[in-house]
Order: structure tokens, then sequence, then C-alpha cells
């Protein structure tokens, strides 16, 4: 079961009872998807690939934050987002809009996203001329994709309740979906996370 929770800077997220842990930062769900994934994120994506579609990879899509903020900022800034996610446990659209999250972007944003949740948990769907969203259901480590995504937001539950998502093995499959000076992009900060993607060639 998840229980909607305030968190310090006002925003929602939801506290999931069986892994025993909040799906956002309880210190601020909406200044960490911001801070973390937009800005540190997909503002440096945009910068390194001028003028071109941004493919986004999320793992652990949940209750949908980083994608509406993401296509807010893309939609405002005329870049095309190819975005997928990989969810293993869909929220209800029900649960998604009892977050409150339809106050921290357009009007058109929330409805174009929730209008068409379901339908892009079961194909790619097209929200507006700028926005592509799949939502895949299934493992991580089931997941493949013919395409290489641009940019990586690793959002899995922490190491310390969720360790099997932060394996050396299922880091280097993620980080193989992404492009030459591709940016992976999370929340933690751990020596085996900072070792594990060295070893994936990457720079930190």
């Amino acid at each position: 079961m998840n229980i909607l929770t305030k968190t310090a800077d006002g925003s929602n997220t939801l506290f999931n009872e069986t892994i025993g842990e909040h799906y956002h930062s309880a210190h601020g769900a909406l200044q960490e998807s911001k801070h973390v994934f937009i800005a540190a994120g997909l503002q440096h994506a945009i910068e390194c690939n001028p003028d071109q579609e941004i493919k986004v990879l999320e793992v652990g899509f949940g209750t949908g934050l980083n994608f509406i903020l993401s296509f807010a900022h893309c939609e405002e800034n005329k870049v095309k987002l190819n975005y997928t996610g990989i969810e293993a446990f869909p929220l209800t659209i029900n649960v998604i809009e009892e977050t409150g999250y339809k106050a921290y972007v357009p009007e058109n944003i929330w409805t174009n996203f929730v209008s068409k949740y379901d339908e892009a948990l079961v194909a790619k769907t097209k929200l507006t001329s700028f926005c592509e969203l799949t939502i895949d259901h299934i493992a991580l480590a089931d997941f493949t994709n013919e395409n290489l995504f641009d940019l990586i937001y690793y959002d899995a539950f922490s190491v310390q309740h969720q360790p099997e998502m932060w394996t050396n093995e299922l880091i280097a499959h993620i980080c193989s979906f992404l492009k030459p000076n591709g940016i992976f992009v999370t929340y933690a900060i751990t020596g085996n996370l900072k070792r594990a993607v060295k070893a994936c060639g990457f720079t930190i």
C-alpha cells in the first residue's frame, strides 16, 4: 500500500509500505526532482545536444514527477523529448492524480499526461508534437531496447531498501543503453555506485 505524505518543501510523495521507503526525498520531492534530474540531467543533456531530440530513459517511473517536469521543460523550450520509463509496479492513474503534481506544470502538460498514461503503459504514445512517452511494465533486468539514450534518470528505491537494484551487473546493464558521452544522473552517492559507473567508462 502507498500512503500519501507531505515532504519538507510542501510537495507530496508516496510512502511504499512494502519497501519501507518514500518514492521521493522526504526533504522535498519537487526540489529533488528539479535539482537532480532536471537541472543536473536534462538541462545539461540539452546543452550538449543542441537542436536535437533528447532521448531519456528513467529507471523507476513511479509517480511520473520526473517525467512531467521534463515534459514541461522541453515543451517550453521547444525541444523534442522521447521518454521511456521502466516501472515494474506501475501506479494507477487515480493514485498519481492524488499526488497533486498538477500544480507544478501547465494544465496542458498534466492533461496530456493523465489522459494518455494508460496508453503509454502499452505502447509508445504521442502526447504532443514535442513529446512521446513509453512506460515499460517490466523488471529492469529484463529491459531491452533497440535505441540508445542521451540521458538516464536512475530513480530506484535506495540501496538500503532495494539493494538488488544497485548491483554492478544492473548498473552495467542499464548503462549499456547510453549513447557515447551520454549522461547518468541519480540522487544516490555511494562508493560502490561510483566504482560501478566508473567501470562502465564514466567520468564523475
